[in-house]
């Protein structure tokens, strides 16, 4: 598995997509977090936390990551390599989940420069320092179980064709309806809010940014990249019988 999670790495950083995966990441929540007037500039909101960034780095990485997996069995479908892979001395699991910690840890590399915002909200707070550290560690915490879940949802869209395109759109509307469909039948049904939305991402990310992690959030989390992986395995099993 290893050596599958250095090939990605490896084919990330030697084209332009890791690179730009980092840089537009940090760019656009840059720009809206300190640069352009809005809800989301913490200079505007009067606060020394960091929600505006938590709020925001979710629907940018509904977008991003699916570019990041949409190529790791889709190409290798297209390119006619997929066959080759599966004859490797690895089984389907440590090919998918090579795959998946390949994108994952991509993602994690270009979340970690964000961690100079806790420095800078810290001395801008008043006194210094006056900032909620439960509730940021635990917004981080949060930000990485859904990195998990957005990465496996994306590397199973890839298995579903060849083309990038078809599987970044698949995604996209995958990671939506997880993270804020289910917030958005819940408003559409009297008396069902609780039950409703507690199926959705967004519920169990806001839980665990109130600096309370809560097994029944990271166990939802788990369950969702777990469920989505074996997705993955069943459909490459499929291609392979």
């Amino acid at each position: 598995m290893k050596s599958i999670i250095l090939r990605e790495i490896k084919s990330f950083f030697g084209s332009p997509i890791g690179y730009l995966v980092i840089a537009i990441f940090l760019i656009s929540n840059g720009l809206f977090l300190w640069v352009f007037e809005g809800d989301y500039n913490i200079l505007n909101t009067g606060y020394a936390d960091l929600t505006p960034f938590f709020t925001l780095a979710p629907w940018i990485l509904i977008f991003l990551i699916p570019a990041v997996t949409m190529r790791s069995f889709s190409d290798e479908k297209k390119q006619g390599t997929l066959e080759l892979l599966l004859t490797k001395p690895l089984s389907i699991w440590e090919i998918v989940n090579g795959k998946f910690f390949g994108s994952f840890l991509l993602i994690i590399l270009a979340i970690i420069p964000t961690l100079i915002y806790v420095k800078v909200i810290s001395d801008l707070g008043s006194p210094e320092g006056n900032i909620d550290m439960g509730s940021t560690i635990g917004s981080y915490f949060g930000l990485l179980f859904l990195i998990a879940s957005y990465s496996a949802i994306g590397i199973f869209t890839s298995t579903l064709s060849e083309n990038q395109i078809v599987a970044f759109i698949v995604a996209v509307f995958l990671c939506f309806f997880f993270y804020f469909g289910f917030e958005g039948l819940a408003s559409l049904i009297p008396g069902s809010n609780n039950f409703i939305s507690i199926l959705g991402m967004q519920s169990h990310f806001k839980s665990m940014s109130r600096g309370v992690i809560d097994t029944r959030d990271i166990i939802y989390f788990i369950s969702i990249a777990i469920a989505f992986l074996s997705f993955t395995v069943y459909q490459l099993k499929s291609f392979k019988a």
